[in-house]
């Protein structure tokens, strides 16, 4: 009624021209009626409208906002006061519709009997708010809102009004088609929601009313559903979706396709089969790619359910949509990841036959299933099918090809692959080369793959990281650590950075050639590269101190690497505690284990071992055994070399029995004995002249199947040369004789002294001249000082620590 009235009176009439689309202008106007006022509102007009008493604004804002999208724009937005006010009153304050002094203490009330009436209008709180929202519907510019943002609106205004006045700017925009503008201002809606901790599935409620639907509320759920499916918030998505479907609306099935797209990549399949079903009952009308979404979800991963994926095809086929080749290709890959090559390669015969469409991609599948089986020739004559058929190959086909050949060695057919591709006009790309390359290096010819790469440099190829890391490999693998020093050098000076792998493969390998400060310097290089060496880099850095024997080097470093945030393990302290051990400073070795467990670093089975084996060798069985029984109390289960050392331990102090409920505990523990435990126990009984009992432990070490050492006969030899018992020594002689094991220095120097002892000189002198044509010169001194010509042993594989070998 308020609006027919200024209608009439001329003072609202609706300007079209005003707005940059006449149609749009109209359009707006049917779904709003009452913004035709709204639209050519000025300045002077809104102040001289809303001085009107008697609840007009409230009236006319309640007629405009429910209109608006439900949106209640102007409630409460002015606020009029017609309360007379003392003369000369200043510092205004309106206060519960009071005006009151400031400059009145405690708030005490300004007014008092003399008053003089006067009327006017206190400047509306949203002003600025409105004025946006009309300059939106007028212009449809998006400069006029961009300025403005939620966050902004709700601090000044308060959420209520804001999200009112953004309610109908997004409508406005979602009339007009302007996505793009609806997408930017629902982003920072939701932005605002989320920041501060509001309930984001409140906000299609809040934007969207059931009681005024419009044709923009549509567009509104689509692009709520691709942002909040886009933002990995797919509940909310799905929530948008449910609601949409209560209040009648229809999404789009791009905006449909879109979430299912997403719940898939997130891997929701309960989530995604629930939309799915909903889609096929309340619509939209699933297209091909609805179907193909569906197909692909069971067709990779561990869903994996080929059954599934062919009954969504057969599905799709009797709803009446034609599948689009990437629904092929689909399939065709699930049938190919499922192992059914057969079938795949049926289906592509069966859609050849129905003239279907086929592209590369269908028959690349194939293709790289064959050679990932290790049948490349089974992949070539699918290529040839491909050809016949008129699918022109692809680069990825040929590189599949290439691929496939060089893994099986064959290195020609892959070179005969590149130059059909350059014939068929096809430049092979640097991931062609890349398995050639690699086929190159791994054969050994790395001198080859390095010609071959400089002749793609000359011909405009710039190498990457995989290939700089198959042609440094191949060096490493051939020593060659000068062209392998050139090629990082390269790399970086080509901007192309260096990764992990270099460092697994570089630093390594100079540490482990003893060319520690090399690896140290390339260590700096990376760190100036801004790239972290990985711990197994690090490591090798720490090893190739230790070998050099500079341990406090190899500390220093360590210190360095816990500075920039690498943390040791269980193998570096090893490495360090082995070399002290090695020194005869096993004291000093002792000392890292606090270290390691204040920088959270457990001492494991192969630390107290080689601790122990270092004690054990400096004859301090005792702090030996000490150790041992802290080692069981923090938990650390003694291993099989652990068991060998403590024995070793015991035969040398001679305590045979105890060394030998050490043996039984250690096989009641499922360990069994090795060549180095039954040969320990052998010299033991052997040094104390029980030369029964060292037999029965020979005997049962046969038993068991295993194979006694040189040091093994070499104790037995010296007992028996001691008991003067020279057959079972020639017994023994053979026994080596029939197993292959040739005598050392050791043996036959215990030999010669026995036979010297005895008074056969001659057949000393026989062994004498016997050993290597008397080239080597012999030295006579008892077993138990001698060393084992194996040296010492390293327990240092795959991570763990080092320990000498025990002398017998």
């Amino acid at each position: 009624m308020l609006f027919s009235q200024f209608s009439r009176i001329g003072v609202f009439q609706f300007l079209s021209t005003k707005l940059k689309n006449h149609k749009f202008a109209i359009r707006v106007c049917d779904c709003f009626p009452e913004i035709v006022s709204l639209v050519q509102v000025t300045s002077f007009n809104l102040n001289w409208v809303l001085r009107f008493s008697g609840g007009f604004e409230e009236f006319c804002c309640d007629r405009v906002s429910f209109a608006a999208g439900s949106s209640a724009l102007l409630v409460d937005d002015y606020v009029f006061d017609y309360m007379p006010v003392r003369e000369g009153f200043v510092g205004k304050e309106l206060v519960d519709d009071n005006v009151v002094d400031s400059r009145l203490v405690d708030g005490e009330c300004a007014l008092r009997d003399r008053v003089v009436s006067s009327k006017r209008v206190i400047r509306p709180v949203g002003r600025k708010l409105l004025g946006m929202v009309s300059r939106v519907i007028k212009t449809l510019s998006w400069r006029a809102a961009r300025h403005v943002s939620f966050r902004k609106a709700v601090k000044k205004y308060g959420f209520t009004k804001s999200i009112d006045n953004f309610r109908i700017i997004v409508h406005v925009y979602a009339m007009a088609g302007m996505e793009c503008e609806v997408w930017a201002l629902l982003r920072d809606i939701i932005e605002y929601y989320r920041n501060s901790n509001l309930d984001v599935f409140s906000l299609f409620t809040d934007l969207v009313d059931s009681f005024s639907i419009t044709s923009s509320s549509n567009t509104l759920v689509d692009i709520l559903v691709k942002l909040f499916a886009s933002n990995s918030m797919l509940e909310n998505a799905i929530d948008v979706f449910v609601q949409s479907k209560v209040l009648g609306l229809t999404p789009s099935i791009y905006s449909c396709n879109f979430l299912l797209k997403c719940l898939a990549e997130a891997n929701k399949g309960e989530y995604l089969l629930n939309v799915f079903d909903e889609i096929q009952k309340f619509g939209p009308t699933p297209n091909a790619y609805t179907y193909t979404i569906i197909m692909n979800f069971y067709c990779k991963g561990q869903e994996l359910d080929i059954g599934e994926a062919l009954s969504i095809f057969e599905e799709m086929e009797k709803s009446g949509v034609e599948p689009t080749v990437v629904t092929y290709s689909t399939l065709i890959s699930g049938l190919c990841k499922a192992g059914r090559v057969e079938d795949a390669i049926e289906f592509i015969n069966s859609m050849r036959c129905a003239n279907q469409p086929l592209n590369s991609y269908c028959y690349n599948h194939v293709i790289h299933v064959f050679c990932l089986k290790g049948e490349p020739d089974e992949a070539l004559s699918v290529l040839q099918d491909m050809k016949s058929y008129g699918v022109t190959p692809d680069m990825y086909s040929y590189s599949i090809l290439i691929n496939g050949f060089c893994r099986n060695g064959n290195i020609e057919k892959g070179i005969d692959l590149i130059t059909e591709m350059e014939s068929n006009n096809i430049k092979p790309s640097l991931a062609c080369y890349s398995p050639l390359l690699k086929g190159i290096c791994d054969s050994g010819q790395t001198d080859m793959s390095l010609d071959l790469y400089d002749n793609l440099k000359n011909s405009g190829y710039e190498g990457d990281q995989h290939v700089y890391n198959i042609l440094i490999r191949g060096c490493c693998l051939r020593a060659d650590l000068d062209s392998a020093s050139k090629l990082l050098e390269e790399m970086i000076s080509n901007n192309t950075t260096p990764d992990t792998f270099n460092c697994q493969n570089l630093i390594p390998c100079f540490g482990k050639m003893g060319f520690v400060d090399k690896a140290r310097e390339f260590y700096n290089i990376l760190l100036k590269c801004s790239i972290l060496p990985d711990l197994l880099a690090c490591n090798s850095i720490v090893q190739g101190y230790c070998a050099a024997g500079r341990v406090g080097e190899a500390l220093q470093f360590i210190g360095e690497m816990c500075d920039q945030g690498i943390a040791p393990n269980c193998y570096t302290y090893n490495a360090v505690i082995n070399s002290f051990c090695k020194e005869g400073k096993s004291k000093r070795a002792l000392e890292l284990l606090p270290v390691m467990l204040k920088r959270n670093v457990l001492p494991d089975v192969v630390s107290y071992s080689t601790l122990l084996d270092g004690f054990s060798k400096q004859k301090k069985s005792k702090k030996a055994f000490v150790l041992y029984a802290k080692m069981v109390i923090a938990g650390i289960t003694p291993d099989r070399i652990t068991y060998t050392i403590l024995i070793n331990t015991l035969c040398r102090r001679h305590k045979m029995r105890k060394a030998g409920i050490l043996m039984n505990e250690m096989m009641r523990k499922g360990f069994i004995p090795d060549t180095m435990s039954y040969t320990s126990v052998i010299s033991g009984f052997c040094k104390i002249g029980n030369m029964r009992k060292a037999w029965e432990v020979y005997n049962e070490m046969l038993q068991r199947d295993i194979v006694p050492s040189v040091v093994t006969y070499t104790c037995l030899i010296h007992g028996y040369c001691k008991a003067n018992r020279m057959d079972i020594v020639d017994f023994l002689l053979d026994e080596m004789r029939s197993k292959n094991i040739s005598p050392d220095t050791v043996t036959y120097s215990i030999l010669i002294a026995a036979h010297r002892r005895l008074g056969h000189l001659d057949r000393a002198y026989e062994l004498m001249l016997g050993r290597e044509g008397n080239s080597l010169t012999l030295t006579s001194f008892p077993i138990c000082s001698c060393q084992t010509s194996e040296g010492p042993r390293s327990l240092l594989s795959d991570g763990e620590a080092l320990i000498h070998k025990e002398t017998y």
